[in-house]
């Protein structure tokens, strides 16, 4: 079995392991005194933050939904927003879920910092808050993400693999993520832990909404500031934002395009990884990361304790020592894609391979 799968059938395990020990356990609330069990069918809410990275809607919804069925029974309800990179409307979507009085709610912050109010209320409320993926502000209960200053020296390395001894030829253009997103700073730390002193940074952006045409500008910038001549090659903090970042590559008529990192194997970076546009992408493995958060939100709106079921704490601008699950993520090349095609949480190879891309497939063994 290939070493990153056993890890993650290892992590799994465990954590389900965990999960029934906590189920058996006395109800207590996590990091607290004791509070009284709830038995019988529960309401969850789920909010997600945007829609134009396709995770959300592809992978994180319907891995969360199933999960939360298996735990807690098939009566379980689940109210489901999707944000669309508004934090305004998912303020008033947690005041929605505090009034249809959920029993746990699962967070994905569009604004770590504005949504720690909204937190406060829920709590307020006796409605534990779960932060999923990115670490909202305010009063959490648990916290579930991959391991994202590693994300960024994934990123980091790869790109000086890359670049194969051309660092010192040029320039790279670094296109961070938005500063409303706290997992962006951590994977800028990241990768500037990984790059600073190998390469010299011409350009550096902290992208506005992590929107592809934003860093689609941005890169057309760089491209007429450094001149063309003189990048050799792109961090990309993610594969929306990559995407754009070769449109603007293509047409300034590179002659070779750069190698351009990216993150969360989206399709359409998996099919361009193929074709040689991106070098690489981050793959996140969305299912232990997802079950991760529905077993914490079934645990807190039980009234079980979360001791047995997060192994680990963080903290955050506001609040210490909060339980938490961190998921390791991976690189993703030509030669990495191999071996996810057909796993829950990645894509078919139909999906992958359609007529555009079966040459590409075929070089690369898919088939």
């Amino acid at each position: 079995m290939n070493t990153h799968l056993r890890r993650a059938v290892v992590a799994m395990a465990a954590l389900s392991m965990a999960a029934g020990l906590a189920a058996c356990g006395k109800a207590k609330e996590a990091g607290g005194g004791p509070t009284k069990e709830k038995k019988g069918a529960l309401t969850i809410g789920l909010l997600l933050p945007e829609n134009q990275t396709a995770r959300y809607e592809r992978f994180d919804k319907p891995l969360i939904e199933k999960k939360l069925k298996e735990l807690a029974g098939t009566d379980t309800t689940i109210l489901y927003e999707n944000a669309k990179q508004d934090a305004s409307v998912q303020q008033q979507q947690v005041d929605t879920m505090i009034t249809k009085k959920v029993d746990a709610l699962i967070l994905d912050a569009v604004d770590a910092k504005s949504i720690a109010s909204s937190v406060k209320k829920a709590k307020d409320k006796g409605i534990p808050v779960v932060a999923y993926d990115r670490l909202a502000e305010g009063p959490v209960k648990a916290y579930t993400s991959v391991d994202n200053e590693r994300v960024g020296r994934i990123q980091g390395e790869s790109l000086l693999k890359a670049l194969d001894g051309n660092a010192a030829k040029g320039q790279i253009v670094m296109m961070n993520g938005s500063v409303t997103d706290p997992n962006a700073k951590m994977y800028k730390t990241g990768a500037h832990s990984v790059l600073d002193g190998k390469v010299k940074i011409g350009k550096e952006y902290d992208t506005k909404e992590w929107k592809p045409e934003n860093a689609n500008e941005n890169m057309k910038g760089a491209i007429s500031s450094l001149g063309k001549e003189n990048i050799v090659g792109v961090y990309s903090a993610n594969d929306g934002m990559a995407g754009g970042i070769i449109t603007a590559l293509k047409s300034a008529g590179f002659d070779k395009l750069p190698p351009v990192t990216g993150q969360d194997a989206e399709l359409s970076a998996v099919q361009r990884i193929l074709t040689g546009e991106q070098f690489m992408s981050v793959y996140k493995p969305y299912k232990p990361e997802a079950d991760a958060a529905a077993e914490m939100a079934v645990a807190l709106a039980r009234g079980t304790t979360l001791g047995s079921v997060a192994t680990s704490t963080v903290n955050s601008g506001s609040q210490k020592k909060i339980p938490a699950i961190i998921v390791t993520p991976f690189a993703l090349t030509k030669d990495d894609i191999k071996q996810y095609v057909g796993k829950e949480g990645f894509f078919t190879l139909n999906e992958i391979c359609t007529a555009k891309y079966q040459a590409d497939c075929d070089k690369a063994g898919l088939k």
